[in-house]
Protein backbone atom coordinates (compact mmCIF):
# COMPACT_ATOMS: atom_id res chain seq x y z
CA UNK A 1 0.00 0.00 0.00
CA UNK A 2 1.24 3.51 -0.80
CA UNK A 3 2.14 5.69 2.13
CA UNK A 4 2.42 8.90 0.08
CA UNK A 5 -1.32 9.17 -0.64
CA UNK A 6 -3.04 12.48 -0.24
CA UNK A 7 -5.48 12.55 2.69
CA UNK A 8 -8.43 12.55 0.26
CA UNK A 9 -7.68 9.03 -1.04
CA UNK A 10 -9.37 6.35 1.06
CA UNK A 11 -7.09 3.55 2.25
CA UNK A 12 -9.04 0.92 0.27
CA UNK A 13 -8.38 2.90 -2.92
CA UNK A 14 -4.63 2.75 -2.38
CA UNK A 15 -4.29 -0.77 -3.81
CA UNK A 16 -6.19 0.33 -6.91
CA UNK A 17 -3.81 3.27 -7.33
CA UNK A 18 -0.86 0.90 -6.98
CA UNK A 19 -2.39 -1.32 -9.69
CA UNK A 20 -2.88 1.66 -11.98
CA UNK A 21 0.70 2.75 -11.44
CA UNK A 22 1.95 -0.76 -12.29
CA UNK A 23 -0.26 -0.85 -15.39
CA UNK A 24 1.04 2.52 -16.57
CA UNK A 25 4.69 1.60 -15.96
CA UNK A 26 4.28 -1.81 -17.64
CA UNK A 27 2.52 -0.34 -20.68
CA UNK A 28 5.14 2.35 -21.12
CA UNK A 29 8.05 -0.07 -20.65
CA UNK A 30 6.62 -2.54 -23.16
CA UNK A 31 5.94 0.20 -25.71
CA UNK A 32 9.46 1.61 -25.38
CA UNK A 33 11.10 -1.82 -25.59
CA UNK A 34 8.98 -2.78 -28.63
CA UNK A 35 9.90 0.48 -30.35
CA UNK A 36 13.58 -0.02 -29.62
CA UNK A 37 13.51 -3.61 -30.89
CA UNK A 38 11.83 -2.45 -34.10
CA UNK A 39 14.59 0.13 -34.54
CA UNK A 40 17.30 -2.45 -33.92
CA UNK A 41 15.87 -4.87 -36.52
CA UNK A 42 17.34 -2.92 -39.42
CA UNK A 43 14.97 -4.55 -41.92
CA UNK A 44 13.74 -1.35 -43.54
CA UNK A 45 10.17 -2.54 -42.97
CA UNK A 46 7.42 -0.52 -41.35
CA UNK A 47 5.74 -2.12 -38.33
CA UNK A 48 2.71 -2.97 -40.52
CA UNK A 49 4.86 -4.56 -43.22
CA UNK A 50 6.83 -6.53 -40.63
CA UNK A 51 3.67 -7.78 -38.96
CA UNK A 52 2.10 -8.83 -42.27
CA UNK A 53 5.28 -10.62 -43.35
CA UNK A 54 5.38 -12.57 -40.08
CA UNK A 55 1.68 -13.42 -40.35
CA UNK A 56 2.18 -14.76 -43.87
CA UNK A 57 5.18 -16.77 -42.65
CA UNK A 58 3.22 -18.28 -39.75
CA UNK A 59 0.00 -19.04 -41.60
CA UNK A 60 1.32 -20.07 -44.99
CA UNK A 61 -0.03 -18.74 -48.26
CA UNK A 62 -2.98 -16.48 -47.45
CA UNK A 63 -5.63 -14.65 -49.38
CA UNK A 64 -5.54 -10.90 -48.90
CA UNK A 65 -8.93 -11.06 -47.18
CA UNK A 66 -7.70 -13.57 -44.61
CA UNK A 67 -4.51 -11.58 -44.09
CA UNK A 68 -6.53 -8.39 -43.55
CA UNK A 69 -8.71 -10.16 -40.94
CA UNK A 70 -5.71 -11.52 -39.05
CA UNK A 71 -3.93 -8.16 -39.16
CA UNK A 72 -7.20 -6.42 -38.25
CA UNK A 73 -6.95 -3.85 -41.02
CA UNK A 74 -9.16 -2.86 -43.94
CA UNK A 75 -8.69 -4.67 -47.28
CA UNK A 76 -7.32 -1.56 -49.07
CA UNK A 77 -4.71 -1.19 -46.32
CA UNK A 78 -3.53 -4.79 -46.62
CA UNK A 79 -3.43 -4.41 -50.40
CA UNK A 80 -1.04 -1.44 -50.08
CA UNK A 81 1.14 -3.35 -47.60
CA UNK A 82 1.31 -6.46 -49.80
CA UNK A 83 2.07 -4.41 -52.95
CA UNK A 84 5.07 -2.87 -51.16
CA UNK A 85 6.24 -6.28 -49.87
CA UNK A 86 5.81 -7.70 -53.37
CA UNK A 87 7.70 -4.80 -54.97
CA UNK A 88 10.56 -5.46 -52.51
CA UNK A 89 10.59 -9.17 -53.45
CA UNK A 90 9.58 -10.28 -49.96
CA UNK A 91 6.29 -11.95 -50.93
CA UNK A 92 4.93 -13.49 -54.11
CA UNK A 93 1.35 -13.89 -55.28
CA UNK A 94 0.09 -17.10 -56.79
CA UNK A 95 -3.26 -17.91 -58.30
CA UNK A 96 -5.29 -20.48 -56.38
CA UNK A 97 -5.35 -23.63 -58.55
CA UNK A 98 -8.93 -24.47 -57.51
CA UNK A 99 -10.34 -20.96 -57.98
CA UNK A 100 -8.50 -18.77 -60.47
CA UNK A 101 -10.27 -15.66 -59.12
CA UNK A 102 -8.38 -16.02 -55.82
CA UNK A 103 -4.73 -15.22 -55.28
CA UNK A 104 -2.61 -16.04 -52.29
CA UNK A 105 0.56 -14.44 -50.98
CA UNK A 106 3.53 -16.40 -49.67
CA UNK A 107 6.87 -15.31 -48.26
CA UNK A 108 9.82 -15.57 -50.64
CA UNK A 109 13.32 -16.70 -49.75
CA UNK A 110 14.34 -13.03 -49.60
CA UNK A 111 11.45 -12.34 -47.21
CA UNK A 112 12.59 -15.17 -44.93
CA UNK A 113 16.17 -13.88 -45.11
CA UNK A 114 15.06 -10.36 -44.17
CA UNK A 115 13.07 -11.65 -41.19
CA UNK A 116 16.01 -13.81 -40.05
CA UNK A 117 18.37 -10.85 -40.32
CA UNK A 118 16.08 -8.62 -38.25
CA UNK A 119 15.44 -11.34 -35.68
CA UNK A 120 19.17 -11.96 -35.24
CA UNK A 121 19.93 -8.24 -34.85
CA UNK A 122 17.17 -7.85 -32.23
CA UNK A 123 18.33 -10.93 -30.33
CA UNK A 124 21.94 -9.73 -30.28
CA UNK A 125 20.94 -6.24 -29.12
CA UNK A 126 18.67 -7.60 -26.39
CA UNK A 127 21.27 -10.12 -25.20
CA UNK A 128 23.89 -7.37 -25.00
CA UNK A 129 21.49 -5.12 -23.15
CA UNK A 130 20.47 -7.85 -20.69
CA UNK A 131 24.11 -8.59 -19.89
CA UNK A 132 24.50 -5.04 -18.57
CA UNK A 133 22.21 -6.02 -15.69
CA UNK A 134 23.34 -7.97 -12.63
CA UNK A 135 22.57 -11.74 -12.63
CA UNK A 136 19.89 -11.26 -9.93
CA UNK A 137 17.97 -8.84 -12.19
CA UNK A 138 18.22 -11.24 -15.13
CA UNK A 139 16.83 -14.06 -12.96
CA UNK A 140 13.92 -11.81 -11.87
CA UNK A 141 13.16 -11.07 -15.50
CA UNK A 142 13.33 -14.76 -16.39
CA UNK A 143 10.93 -15.53 -13.54
CA UNK A 144 8.46 -12.99 -14.95
CA UNK A 145 8.46 -14.43 -18.50
CA UNK A 146 5.52 -16.81 -17.92
CA UNK A 147 3.39 -13.92 -16.68
CA UNK A 148 4.43 -11.67 -19.58
CA UNK A 149 3.72 -14.41 -22.14
CA UNK A 150 0.28 -15.06 -20.60
CA UNK A 151 -0.42 -11.32 -20.62
CA UNK A 152 0.51 -11.09 -24.30
CA UNK A 153 -1.72 -14.02 -25.29
CA UNK A 154 -5.25 -13.26 -26.41
CA UNK A 155 -7.71 -14.55 -23.81
CA UNK A 156 -10.30 -15.13 -26.54
CA UNK A 157 -7.94 -17.10 -28.81
CA UNK A 158 -9.19 -15.07 -31.78
CA UNK A 159 -7.47 -14.81 -35.17
CA UNK A 160 -5.53 -11.81 -33.92
CA UNK A 161 -3.76 -14.03 -31.39
CA UNK A 162 -0.51 -14.76 -33.16
CA UNK A 163 1.28 -16.26 -30.17
CA UNK A 164 4.87 -15.07 -30.03
CA UNK A 165 5.51 -12.04 -32.20
CA UNK A 166 7.79 -14.19 -34.31
CA UNK A 167 7.43 -17.97 -34.19
CA UNK A 168 11.15 -18.55 -34.12
CA UNK A 169 11.43 -16.22 -31.14
CA UNK A 170 9.58 -18.82 -29.07
CA UNK A 171 11.60 -20.30 -26.18
CA UNK A 172 12.62 -23.46 -28.06
CA UNK A 173 14.52 -21.39 -30.61
CA UNK A 174 16.36 -19.13 -28.19
CA UNK A 175 20.05 -19.85 -28.04
CA UNK A 176 21.38 -19.56 -24.51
Amino acid sequence: MRKDLPPTVPAEGADQLDDLEVVARLRLSIARLARRLRQEAGTGLSPSQHSALITITLHGPLTLGRLARIEQVAPPTITRIVVKLEDDGLVARTVDPTDRRVSRVAVTTEGERRLDHGRNRRNVWLAQRLHTFPPADRRRLEAALDVLEALAASPEGDVGDMGPIDATDAPAAVTR
